[in-house]
C-alpha cells in the first residue's frame, strides 16, 4: 500500500517534491516530466477550443497535500489554490487525523437530479395522474438516449412528480434520477431532459418551459467523520482546546454571518481538489450552500463535539457530486497528472476524499482560530508568497521570509526592501550582511546502551538525519532568534532567549567563535521534539556553530565541532557521554563508547533498518534522570556495574547482528535492555504500553530510547512498520522519521 506521509515535503524544493512523488509511484514518469517542464499547463490554442474569445491562460499552484487517510486507504491529495495556509492546514490535520485511525467517508450511489418545469397544463393533478401511468416508459426513452452510459451500468433510474404553485397558475415539477457512474453528468442528465420532453407535452398539453439538471445533488450525499484523541490536540489544556472548537461549531449553527465563514473553511479544501480534478466547482458550491440552508435557516456543514471517551470528533454531511471521466477532463493534461495522484477508482471515492480535506481544512481553520489565531499560522505562510512576489529568488529566498516574519511587516515594499538589501551587500551597523548560509546536524535515537553509555560501556545509536537546520546572518540591532517547528515559528530577541539552556548555549558558541556582542539573526528549525530522548539539544549545538563555520569561513574541522557540542551537552546534561554531539556531528550510525575515538566505530549498513519511533508527549531532562541512576548506582555499586557490564555485552552483540541484518536477533536484545533499563528505574507505565504496543503489532523489539522518564520508545519492525505505526497513531503518538 502507498504511503502518504512524506517526511519534510513541505521544506524540499519543486523539483526534489516531484521526483519524491514520482520514486513512491504517486506519480508516473510521464506526469513528473511534464510537471518538471512545465508542460501540464494548457496552451492557448487548446484554452480557445474549450471556452469563448480567448486571450489568454491563467495559472494557479498546483500542490498536494500528504499524509491523509481515508477508509484505510492513503492518499496524497491534489488541490489548486492561491490561498496561503489551506494546503499547509489540511495536511497537518491529516498527519493529526492519523492518530484516530483516520478518516471515514461514506457516498450514496451517484444519482443526479434532471429537472423538467411543465407550465400550461389546465390540470395539475390530471398531468401528474397521466404521467405517473408513463414513468416506465418515459424512463426507458432517457436511456435510449444514452445507451453507452446504461451499458456502463448507469442510465435513469426513476421519474418523480409534484405540483408547484407559482404566480397566476399551476405548474408540474418532473424529477428525472439519473446514474450518472464515474461522470460529472451534467451533459448526460440535460440530454436526457431535452429528449423526453417532447413526450411529456404530448402526454399533458403542457409546455416544457425548463429542462436542466439541478445543482443540488441531494441524491449523492457524501459523509466524512474523524476522531482527534484529547491527548493528539497541542497545547497545555487540550480540553480548553477541544472545548473552545466545539462552542465555534455551535455558534455556526446559530448564527449565519459565522455560519458563512466557517462553509467558507470547508469549501476551502473541497473547491481546491474540485479544480485540481477538473470538476465543476461552482456547482459543488451551490449544491452545498443550498443544503446549509435547506430547513430555511443558514447553518454549519459541518459538527463537532466531545464523544463519549472525552476525544474531539467531527463530522461532515452535504451533497457533493464529482466525476473522474469525461471529456473536459481529459483536455486538461494537469487534470490527468492530479486524478493520477489522488489515486480513486471511482467518482464516489474521490467525493469521499473530497469531504474528507473539507473536514480537515474545517477543523485547521478552527483550531487556528481558538488557539494562536487565524494570522499567526496565515502570515507566516503568506510571507513566502509575498517574497515570491518581491522576486527573492532560491539562493536569497528564505532570508527574505524570515525578514519579512521578524519585522512583521509582511508587504511586498519590505521584501524588495530585503532582498535589496541582501543583493547589493549592504552595510548595516557598520558589518556587511551575508546571504544565509544553511547548515543542518542529526538528531539520534539509541537502539542498545542507555545509561551504561554514561560510566563508558558501548552503546548502539542510528542518526535522525537533518533533524536541526540553522543559519546565521548578521543584523543591525539586539540579535534575534527564530526558532522553529513544524507548527510554529517563535522570535525572540536575545536577552530574552528561553529556555535558559538555550540562551546558555548560544552564549557559549558565540564567546568560543569570538563573536559576543555582534547582532545576529538565527535562524533555527527542528523537526525533531525536544526533551524527548532525541539528541535535540546537541543537535541544535552542532547545527549552530556549524552555521556560524560558514557563515563566517571559520575553517573548523568536525573534531572541533564535535569538541564544541560536547561542552554544549556539559550545560544541558551535567555529564554527557558524547553520543548525542557526536550523532549529531558525524550522522553516521555508531557503535559508540565513551572512552573510544570521538566519533566511536561507524556501522556500515547496507539497508536503513525497519525503526518506528514515537515520542509520548512528555518532556524529561536528561540530567535528572542520569542523576536518578548516579544515585542508585552509588547505593548499589557492584550490582549496578553488573549490569552495565551486560548492557555493553548486549550492545556489542547487537551492533554486529544490526550489520548483518538479523533484526530477530537485534530485536531480542532490544526487549533484553529494555527490561534492564526498568530495573533501572528510568522506564514509565506509559513508555511500557508503548513498546508492548510496537510488540503486539508485529516489532521484533521495542524499547525506550534515551534517558528515560518520558520521551520515546523506538521499535525495530522487520515486515510490520506501517502496522505498528499505525496502532501507535491510533493511541496518540507523534512518530519521528529516521530520514528528515
Amino acid at each position: 500500500m502507498k504511503d502518504s506521509r512524506i517526511a519534510d515535503f513541505h521544506r524540499m524544493s519543486v523539483a526534489q517534491r516531484i521526483e519524491s512523488l514520482r520514486e513512491r509511484n504517486w506519480l508516473d514518469a510521464k506526469g513528473a516530466r511534464q510537471l518538471e517542464e512545465g508542460a501540464a499547463l494548457i496552451d492557448t490554442s487548446r484554452a480557445d477550443r474549450m471556452i469563448e474569445n480567448v486571450i489568454g491562460v491563467f495559472g494557479l499552484p498546483l500542490a498536494v497535500a500528504p499524509n491523509f487517510t481515508v477508509n484505510g486507504k492513503d492518499y496524497v491529495v491534489p488541490m489548486v489554490v492561491e490561498e496561503a495556509s489551506i494546503v499547509a492546514g489540511v495536511s497537518s490535520i491529516a498527519r493529526l487525523a492519523r492518530s484516530g485511525g483516520g478518516f471515514q467517508a461514506e457516498a450514496n450511489d451517484p444519482l443526479l437530479i434532471g429537472q423538467l418545469l411543465l407550465g400550461g397544463v389546465a390540470d395539475a393533478d390530471k398531468a401528474i395522474h397521466v404521467l405517473e401511468a408513463e414513468k416506465e416508459q418515459l424512463v426507458a426513452l432517457a436511456n435510449r438516449l444514452q445507451p453507452n452510459m446504461q451499458a456502463r451500468g448507469g442510465g435513469a433510474r426513476s421519474l418523480e412528480l409534484r405540483k408547484i404553485a407559482l404566480p397566476g397558475q399551476e405548474a408540474v415539477v418532473l424529477h428525472l434520477l439519473v446514474d450518472t457512474r464515474d461522470a460529472m453528468g451534467a451533459n448526460v442528465v440535460n440530454t436526457m431532459c431535452e429528449g423526453i420532453a417532447p413526450r411529456i407535452e404530448a402526454l399533458t398539453s403542457g409546455t416544457a418551459v425548463l429542462k436542466i439538471l439541478s445543482n443540488l445533488a441531494e441524491r449523492s450525499i457524501v459523509s466524512a467523520n474523524v476522531t482527534i484523541p484529547l491527548q493528539a490536540l497541542s497545547g497545555r489544556d487540550p480540553e480548553k482546546v477541544r472545548d473552545a472548537i466545539v462552542l465555534a461549531t455551535d455558534f455556526a449553527c446559530a448564527d449565519p454571518q459565522r455560519a458563512a465563514t466557517h462553509n467558507k473553511g470547508i469549501m476551502n479544501g473541497i473547491d481546491a481538489v474540485a479544480v485540481a480534478t477538473g470538476n465543476d466547482w461552482r456547482s459543488v458550491e451551490a449544491g452545498a450552500h443550498a443544503w446549509a440552508a435547506r430547513d430555511g435557516a443558514y447553518r454549519s456543514l459541518s459538527r463537532w463535539y466531545s464523544d463519549a471517551a472525552g476525544n474531539l470528533a467531527g463530522e461532515l454531511v452535504m451533497p457533493l457530486r464529482a466525476g473522474i471521466v469525461g471529456g473536459s477532463l481529459q483536455s486538461n493534461p494537469a487534470v490527468r497528472i492530479a486524478l493520477q495522484l489522488a489515486n480513486v477508482s471511482s467518482a464516489a471515492e474521490l467525493a469521499q476524499l473530497m469531504a474528507a480535506v473539507g473536514l480537515a481544512q474545517n477543523l485547521a481553520a478552527l483550531r487556528a482560530l481558538v488557539t494562536v489565531g487565524i494570522q499567526k499560522g496565515h502570515m507566516r505562510l503568506h510571507a513566502r508568497s509575498v517574497a515570491a512576489s518581491a522576486g527573492a529568488p532560491p539562493e536569497h529566498f528564505e532570508r527574505v521570509v524570515a525578514g519579512l516574519i521578524a519585522s512583521g511587516d509582511v508587504k511586498v515594499r519590505r521584501a524588495r526592501e530585503l532582498l535589496a538589501g541582501i543583493t547589493a551587500g549592504a552595510k548595516e551597523d557598520g558589518n556587511k550582511v551575508k546571504a544565509q548560509v544553511q547548515a543542518s546536524a542529526s538528531g539520534k535515537v539509541i537502539l542498545l546502551g542507555e545509561h551504561a553509555v554514561v560510566y563508558d560501556r558501548h552503546a548502539v545509536a542510528l542518526p535522525l538525519k537533518n533533524a536541526v537546520t540553522a543559519s546565521v546572518v548578521e543584523r543591525k540591532g539586539p540579535s534575534v532568534l527564530l526558532f522553529g517547528t513544524d507548527e510554529e515559528t517563535v522570535r525572540m530577541t536575545l536577552p530574552h532567549i528561553r529556555p535558559q539552556g538555550l540562551r546558555g548555549m548560544l552564549d557559549l558558541i558565540l564567546r568560543r567563535l569570538g563573536m559576543s556582542g555582534r547582532p545576529f539573526e538565527i535562524c533555527l528549525h527542528s523537526r525533531i521534539p525536544q526533551a524527548a530522548g532525541l539528541g535535540s539539544s546537541a543537535a541544535v549545538a552542532v547545527a549552530l556553530t556549524r552555521a556560524f563555520d560558514r557563515a563566517f569561513r571559520l575553517g573548523m574541522t568536525d573534531e572541533a565541532v564535535n569538541g564544541l557540542a560536547f561542552d554544549c551537552e556539559r550545560l544541558a546534561h551535567d555529564t554527557p557521554s558524547g553520543i548525542d554531539n557526536a550523532m549529531a556531528t558525524w550522522g553516521q550510525p555508531l557503535l559508540f563508547r565513551k572512552s573510544a575515538t570521538p566519533q566511536g566505530e561507524i556501522l556500515q549498513l547496507a539497508n536503513v533498518p525497519p525503526i518506528v519511533i514515537a515520542c509520548s508527549g512528555k518532556q524529561s531532562l536528561t540530567s535528572e534522570m542520569v542523576h536518578a541512576v548516579r544515585g542508585r548506582r552509588a547505593a548499589m555499586r557492584e550490582r549496578y556495574e553488573a549490569l552495565f557490564d551486560q548492557i555493553d555485552e548486549i550492545s556489542v552483540a547487537g551492533a554486529k547482528a544490526l550489520v548483518e541484518e538479523d533484526y530477530g536477533q537485534v530485536g531480542g536484545l532490544m526487549n533484553l535492555c529494555q527490561g534492564m533499563l526498568n530495573a533501572m528505574g528510568v522506564s514509565t507505565p506509559e513508555l511500557e504500553r508503548m513498546a508492548d504496543i510496537a510488540r503486539k503489532n508485529g516489532a521484533a523489539g521495542a524499547k525506550l530510547t534515551g534517558a528515560g522518564g518520558g520521551g520515546s520508545i523506538v521499535a525495530l519492525c522487520p515486515g510490520a512498520e506501517e502496522k505498528v505505526e499505525r496502532a501507535l497513531t491510533r493511541a496518540g503518538y507523534r512518530l519521528v522519521r529516521l530520514q528528515g
